[in-house]
Formats: C-alpha cells, sequence, structure tokens
C-alpha cells in the first residue's frame, strides 16, 4: 500500500486542554469532529501518552482551541513539543478560562468549544473520547489551520546545508538530531512512527 495516500485526509490542528485539581495543561492533537447536531457531540483521539489524555480520563471535561492560519510555530512547540509533566504550560502563556474552569487559546485561534466526555473508546495507542458540547465561542474571522497549510506554510522548511544529521517527520515537519532514529520512536507532535520519518543527510 502506498502509505502516502493517507496523507492526503484532511485534518485540523487544535490545541486540546484540560484540569485535573488545580493543575492546567494543554497538547496539539488533530482529530476533533462533530458526530451529531441533536445533541450537539464531538469526538477527540488523543494519544494515551499525552498527559492531557489522562486528565480527561479523570476529569471528563476538555476545551478544544481551533488554531487560525495566523498561528506561529512556537505554539506548536510549545504544546506539541514538551509534556506536561514536566511543565506548566499554560503559566505565562496568554490565554483565557472558559465557564467550565478550564483553559483556553484566545489568540491565533477562530473559536473555542468546552466539552463534556459521553463515552470512551479504547483505540489501543488512542482513546476516543464522544463528548456533548456545552460551551463554546467564535473568536475570529480567520480561516482554520489544516494539516496541509501547517506543512506548507508554518512548518519550518529545512536548511539547504544542516549541519547534523537529522531525522524529519514527513507528517508535520518535528526534526530529532541524531546518527540512528530509535526504531519505536513516537513523533511528540504528531504521534508518527520512525516509519514517518526521513533521514536528511549532513
Amino acid at each position: 500500500m502506498d502509505l502516502s495516500a493517507m496523507y492526503k485526509i484532511s485534518y485540523g490542528l487544535f490545541v486540546l486542554s484540560a484540569k485535573n485539581s488545580s493543575k492546567q495543561n494543554g497538547c496539539i492533537v488533530n482529530t476533533v469532529m462533530q458526530v451529531t447536531s441533536t445533541p450537539n457531540r464531538i469526538v477527540v483521539a488523543v494519544n494515551k501518552n499525552n498527559f492531557t489524555h489522562d486528565m480527561i480520563v479523570a476529569s471528563k471535561e476538555f476545551n478544544v482551541s481551533m488554531l487560525s492560519t495566523s498561528v506561529p510555530f512556537e505554539v506548536f512547540k510549545h504544546f506539541g513539543f514538551q509534556s506536561g509533566k514536566d511543565v506548566n504550560k499554560f503559566e505565562n502563556f496568554n490565554h483565557k478560562i472558559a465557564n467550565n474552569g478550564i483553559a483556553y487559546l484566545d489568540k491565533n485561534t477562530t473559536a473555542y468549544l468546552s466539552a463534556k466526555v459521553v463515552s470512551i473508546t479504547d483505540l489501543g495507542t488512542h482513546s476516543l473520547f464522544l463528548a456533548d458540547v456545552t460551551d463554546g465561542a467564535k473568536l475570529s474571522d480567520e480561516d482554520s489551520v489544516t494539516y496541509d497549510y501547517y506543512q506548507k506554510n508554518i512548518k519550518p522548511k529545512p536548511n539547504a546545508k544542516p549541519k547534523k544529521t537529522v531525522w524529519r517527520c514527513k507528517i508535520c515537519g518535528y526534526e530529532y538530531e541524531g546518527e540512528e532514529l530509535p526504531a519505536d520512536f513516537i513523533c511528540p507532535l504528531c504521534k508518527h512512527p520512525a516509519s514517518d520519518f526521513e533521514k536528511i543527510e549532513a
């Protein structure tokens, strides 16, 4: 099978946020969709390795911030390249608090939704959260960013002459430096495996 055919599926990019006790956290996800309008329900797929995943399992609530085409790469680095287990991602980062007490991004976003989990489906590496939409607001008239737009306009372009050997994710552009890429490596941004990385010769 030509796996590149899968890359033609249209995806958005979002910051998924949750709260457990006093801890706020968020991560980058690409699978959010409305599944019914009556009741108004969405599904969100989240990798089990994400700290946000466990917070949603515990609290049964979350927010989705829909990123706009104006979003800088720094937002992806901030929410996708580090773990909430190690840092407080919302500390000193511009955000607002929704009625459910969970943070959301009010800059570089087109809208946000608040949701309460109805059921959880185990997908192996991920969990699929089915949730009722409880609140939300449109924040701008900008276009929402897609994976395709991110790859073509936001992610950094490769250097013409890299000084080090790097392995670049063909999906999101994340780069791993090192002579060898571990066989079990998982991209911290888009959660794709080592097979979706390409070696960039120094």
